[in-house]
Parts: C-alpha cells; sequence; structure tokens
C-alpha cells in the first residue's frame, strides 16, 4: 500500500518551515519517501510505502503539533471521493444562523450559549434546536431574509472546493442541523447540487416557535450519507464528510474520509484529518488535486 502524507499551509514559506517535522514523522514511522509532489502554493504530497495510515497520521499529529499546517494521512487508491456531504454552519459558512437569527430578538447570547454546548456534544441536539427555536416564537419571518442578506457568507474556498469536485464528477450535498430558508440560498450560491435541513414553522408573519418533525440531527446527517451514497451506487470509502460539531460526528466516522472544519475538539479528535489553519480548499489538496485542476 502506498500512502499519501499531504501537507496543507497558508503559503510556500509555512511549508517549508514545516517540512522538516513532516519527514521526522515520516522516518519515525520507519516508512521510505518513493516521491513528493507539489500541488499549489503551500500544498504539498509525500508518497510513502505503508501498510496502514494510523501510525504515520499519530506520528505527524505529534511532530505538526506547533506547525501551522493541516495535513491528511490516507491511502493513495481512492482518495478522490465521488461523494461529498457538508455541514453548513460554520463550515461551508462562517456563522450558525440560528445564532444570528436570534439576535433579531435580542437573544443572541442566550441562544449561542446552547449552541455551544450542543455543538461540543454535551446536551442532545434535538432537545436543543427545539429549546432554541421556541425562544424565538412570535419573531418575524422578514428576520430570516434579514439574517440570510446581512450575516450568512461563503467561508473562504467553499465555492472553489464544490465547483472543482462537480467538474471532476463527484455529487455534493450539503446536510444541516440548520434550517431550509438558508441552506436552499447557500446550496444554491455555492453550488451543491442538493441539500437537506429542517424547516422552521410560521403562520405567514411570525415563528411559531416550532420546528418541523422530524428532526435532521445527527443520525439523520449519517442517513444521509448512507443514502447518498445507495443513490450512487458507490461504497462508503469513496465518501467524504465534513463538519465541526457533534451532530456531524457519526457522517464523518462512516465516511471515507472524515474531515473536522475548525471543529470542537469531540469531533476533531475523532475526524481521519482537520482543517484548522487553511481554507476549505484543503478538502481539494487532500484528494490530490493540483491547484491547476481547481475550477
Amino acid at each position: 500500500m502506498r500512502l499519501a502524507f499531504t501537507l496543507v499551509a497558508r503559503n510556500l514559506a509555512s511549508l517549508q518551515d514545516a517540512l522538516p517535522a513532516a519527514l521526522d514523522a515520516v522516518t519515525a514511522s520507519g516508512r521510505p519517501v518513493v516521491d513528493t509532489h507539489i500541488l499549489g502554493d503551500g500544498a504539498a504530497d509525500i508518497i510513502v510505502d505503508g501498510d496502514g495510515p494510523a501510525e504515520l497520521r499519530a506520528n505527524a499529529l505529534r511532530a505538526l503539533e506547533r506547525q501551522a499546517v493541516d495535513f491528511c494521512v490516507q491511502p493513495v487508491n481512492g482518495r478522490r471521493k465521488r461523494l461529498l456531504v457538508a455541514d453548513m454552519d460554520s463550515t461551508i459558512i462562517g456563522c450558525e444562523c440560528l445564532d444570528e437569527l436570534a439576535d433579531f430578538a435580542n437573544l443572541k447570547a442566550e441562544i449561542a450559549e446552547i449552541t455551544a454546548r450542543a455543538m461540543a456534544g454535551e446536551i442532545a441536539f434535538e432537545g436543543a434546536l427545539r429549546e432554541r427555536v421556541a425562544k424565538l416564537k412570535g419573531l418575524g419571518v422578514d428576520a430570516l431574509k434579514r439574517t440570510y442578506e446581512e450575516r450568512v457568507r461563503l467561508n473562504p474556498g467553499a465555492r472553489t472546493m464544490v465547483r472543482t469536485m462537480t467538474v471532476h464528477g463527484a455529487r455534493c450535498v450539503l446536510v444541516s442541523g440548520g434550517f431550509e430558508f438558508f441552506t436552499s440560498r447557500v446550496a444554491s450560491v455555492a453550488g451543491f447540487a442538493a441539500q437537506r435541513a429542517n424547516r422552521l414553522l410560521d403562520d405567514g408573519a411570525r415563528l411559531t416557535g416550532e420546528v418541523a418533525d422530524p428532526i435532521l440531527g445527527r443520525e439523520a446527517k449519517l442517513q444521509a450519507l448512507i443514502e447518498e451514497a445507495d443513490a450512487l451506487g458507490v461504497d462508503l470509502s469513496d465518501t467524504l464528510a465534513i463538519g465541526d460539531g457533534a451532530n456531524d460526528l457519526a457522517m464523518i466516522q462512516a465516511a471515507g474520509l472524515g474531515v473536522a472544519y475548525r471543529a470542537r475538539p469531540v469531533v476533531a479528535a475523532q475526524a481521519d484529518a482537520q482543517i484548522r489553519y487553511g481554507d476549505l480548499t484543503a478538502l481539494l489538496y487532500f484528494q490530490g488535486y493540483g491547484a491547476d485542476e481547481f475550477a
């Protein structure tokens, strides 16, 4: 088996700073380097012989702990995935829509505290969602439009990541524990083929404080990954999942490559790779795309 040890830094200088530590990790694993590739400004592959990624991944985690570089260790074969399932809030976009919506009811701090606990896995997602939505009862539906227009922005690299994977034949799906009002718009702007999310209920003028059943949470995200893979006729090893919160963990663990983006510790500790420093194009480099292939 050959492994791709991919390094993604903010620029070439940061990559060069990290290379000695990365090569130390390879040496400590007792694996010979068989090839290297520059993928882009600040991104490179180190190809090594090995029988599995676990040891090299653990060594790299220690060796690169103080380096401003993201990395991924995985088999070379099958690294380009045919399905991407991505979380939305704080992953594809730079905010939590429910927290921002709550700001229009002067409840942002209170709602955000519950959100943080749910994303850290301290409380159950479904109950936390119902609790937060209930606090917004009576808020005018116009706040949804204002939240989207004034607060929602794609994270750097999101559009390039989705469009590049799509151009190269992958299916990209946005799956969120947030709300269809936002996912439908974000999916369109970013280029996702489909989206799944929860639905806020209103009476035509104001929110009722309820969310439609069934709630899309941790298990529903996993189910979405499985269903989308089945519909494509691909194995889960051909899938990629990315997210930041505890409700993303099941799909991240089930995917062929599960990536934590600016994630809570409970998620980062169990993902195959993390993006802590770079933008979302790191997902493309992890799959072996060169910058000249970006759409």
